[in-house]
This record gives C-alpha cells, structure tokens and sequence, in this order.
C-alpha cells in the first residue's frame, strides 16, 4: 500500500483531561474526519492496522483529511478503579477535549464546512455519540461495527449524564426540531455483519433512527470475521 503524502503527529497538554494528548492527521485538505480508536486504542491504530494508507489515493488527491485522535477509554468506560460516577465524568471531560480543543486544530487547518465522525467497535459508539449529540458540527457519520448501548460498563449506574451519552437512550426521547433539522441535512452510515457480534446494536440503532424519521443507512455485510479489521478496510473505501 502507497504512504500517505502529508503526515503530521501533534501533542499538547489539555487542561481539561490534565494530561498530555496526540493524534496524527493525514492528508491536506478535503472533508475532515475525526477518527477514533476501537477499545483503549490510541491515536496511531488506524494507521498501523493499514487504513490510513489504504486510503492514500482520496487523502493525497485532496479529498479527505485524517484526524486520528486518542482515547481515555481506560479511565472512563473501561476504568473499573473509580465508580461509575467518575466514568462518565471522565468521559464528559473527554468530548470537552475534543470539541474545545480538536476540532479548533481541525478549523485551523481546514475550511471545509463538513465533518465527518468515523470509528469501529466502541470507536463507532464514540462517533456516533459526538455525531448525535452535536449535529450543527459533525455533518456525517460512518460507524462500522459500532457497539452503541455501552451502559453495561457501569454495572448497573444510571444518571442524566450516563442517559445523554447513551445514542440508543436519548434518541426514542428526542422531539427538539433543532435537531432533527439538521439530522436530514446530514449522512449517518452504520455498516456491520451478519456474523458481527454488534450486529444487534446497529440493528436496534437502525430502528430508532427510522422510527425518528432520520435518514441513514444500515449496511449488513455477508462476509467472515465482520467484526474485524479485514472487514473495515473494505468497509472504509466503500462508504468513506
């Protein structure tokens, strides 16, 4: 596979999680997608696990623009030292980092008036809650293999802020029109498998989204190993 022309790694100290944070962004200019790791993953799987390059031709013709950043899965969702409380509190600090501090460097870098949220697995649950939760910033989501009702992580906690952070949750609820004017300006993708075991998840996503009236798409792939990253370089270059 061919290298991505245009490579950059950054890191600073957020304020906001009190640590330091890096993400590498490939590509110089087209549509911007945040990127975000499967479990505990960091800043640099996508690249190591080939995608990035498999996308070489779309990222040097201009076309999209990487932003592979971090995750604090660790100390949120999969953080069984703390209490649940903290876990999601964590997890809050975590999208201030993104919206308050990512997407400004993403701005700065690019006038392109769209974004694009993309993960896999419980990277797909993060992209689409931002994508959700902040339509008037993200203009378009691709989840493949997203496993969406994450709620089993807090063994049994449940407040306000673990409910606004649930897709499956709020969405049933949701009548704000604020919301849904947006939502059929934008373009949801959810991609999964018959044999992926988040197969359930994307389905019962699909059916609130068509329930809401809120236009996407759910593709259900007849392949092996769905729920793998084979399967999502294939899935990448198809819909992205």
């Amino acid at each position: 596979m061919a290298r991505v022309v245009n490579r950059e790694y950054h890191k600073w100290y957020s304020s906001r999680l009190s640590r330091d944070m890096e993400l590498l962004v490939f590509g110089h200019a087209g549509v911007p997608v945040l990127i975000f790791p499967t479990s505990g993953g960091r800043f640099y799987e996508f690249e190591d696990r080939s995608m990035a390059a498999s996308l070489s031709g779309k990222i040097d013709a201009g076309q999209i623009q990487l932003y592979c950043v971090d995750s604090v899965d660790m100390e949120s969702w999969y953080n069984r030292n703390v209490p649940p409380r903290w876990r999601i509190a964590r997890h809050i600090q975590y999208e201030d980092y993104l919206l308050q501090e990512v997407l400004p460097l993403v701005r700065s870098k690019n006038l392109d008036p769209h974004l694009v949220a993309l993960g896999c697995s419980f990277g797909g649950y993060h992209a689409a809650n931002i994508a959700f939760r902040h339509p008037d910033l993200f203009t378009g989501l691709l989840s493949m293999s997203g496993a969406f009702d994450v709620v089993q992580f807090l063994r049994g906690y449940y407040d306000d802020d673990v409910y606004l952070n649930l897709p499956p949750h709020y969405l049933p609820n949701l009548t704000d029109a604020w919301y849904f004017d947006h939502y059929r300006r934008n373009t949801y993708i959810l991609a999964t498998g018959w044999d992926d075991q988040c197969l359930g998840d994307n389905q019962h996503l699909d059916r609130i989204l068509s329930s809401k009236g809120i236009p996407h798409k759910l593709y259900i792939w007849n392949t092996w190993n769905s729920h793998d990253w084979p399967t999502w370089m294939k899935m990448i270059n198809e819909y992205l």
